[in-house]
């Protein structure tokens, strides 16, 4: 990847950290060259380039602002449309996005292990920090999406724009059935699955940090697959109380006959 094309990405790894707006004014030059850890030369190349694309606009003796946010190919993002609904009305297909995910993120994760700069692997521990800050304040929903924020950081620091772009464009599918994952996990089995997620999350990283491509492939395999079968085991729990409930009085377990305290 050209270190032209390197700053931009971090850049607008930046913007979306950060969560700015259009109309927000991004840093000084010279505070996003140390943030990002280049040049201002480069600084202020990626945002000519990103303003050429309307992605930031420079005011002359303003500084720079976002102008829109940089979102992925806008056909990926329209043929996700769709499942979102799906897994809306039928919460199985939430099965299909681990596979999905399962697929890219081993790719992602042991690329990442390999191309990490110093900045992506910065950003992976702040994902990781904000995702045990809202863990440990009991905010379930920003937990939710600190988590899907940090299976994306590690996309980023692949650096293959088309995994990224794929992941950018799940994103939202990915994060709606993240949210539904940490609900039931957690309502049914915490602090103890809070505790295992955050442990393998921890591994991830610390493979990814360590430069361990085998060991990121293996750390977000096994903690995929812990989400399975952990969501699998409680739907048949689930299912099977629902039969239960359904069954004709006479034949109902004795503890459902009696009627509640």
């Amino acid at each position: 990847m050209r270190l032209a094309d390197h700053v931009v990405e971090k850049l607008l790894a930046l913007v979306q950290d950060r969560g700015l707006q259009p109309g927000q004014k991004l840093p000084a030059e010279r505070q996003l060259a140390e943030e990002l850890g280049v040049s201002r030369t480069s600084v202020r190349e990626a945002i000519q380039k990103l303003t050429s694309q309307g992605v930031l606009s420079a005011r002359r003796g303003d500084g720079t602002y976002v102008q829109q946010i940089h979102k992925p190919a806008e056909w990926l993002q329209e043929a996700m449309v769709p499942l979102a609904g799906l897994i809306e009305s039928d919460p199985h297909y939430r099965y299909d996005v681990l596979e999905t995910r399962h697929a890219l993120e081993t790719s992602t994760a042991w690329l990442a292990a390999q191309r990490a700069t110093a900045q992506d692997k910065a950003h992976i521990q702040r994902c990781f920090e904000v995702m045990l800050q809202h863990q440990q304040s009991g905010h379930a929903e920003l937990a939710a999406r600190a988590d899907a924020q940090f299976h994306l950081a590690i996309a980023e620091a692949s650096h293959n724009l088309v995994l990224v772009q794929v992941m950018q464009s799940l994103f939202t599918v990915v994060l709606s059935t993240v949210e539904r994952n940490r609900h039931d996990m957690f309502r049914l089995s915490a602090p103890v699955t809070l505790q295992a997620l955050t442990a393998q999350h921890q591994a991830l990283m610390q493979a990814i940090l360590d430069g361990d491509p085998q060991r990121a492939r293996e750390c977000i395999g096994e903690h995929l697959e812990h989400v399975r079968t952990t969501i699998q085991r409680m739907d048949e729990d689930r299912a099977r109380r629902e039969r239960s409930m359904r069954l004709p009085l006479d034949l109902a377990p004795q503890d459902l006959k009696q009627p509640p305290p």
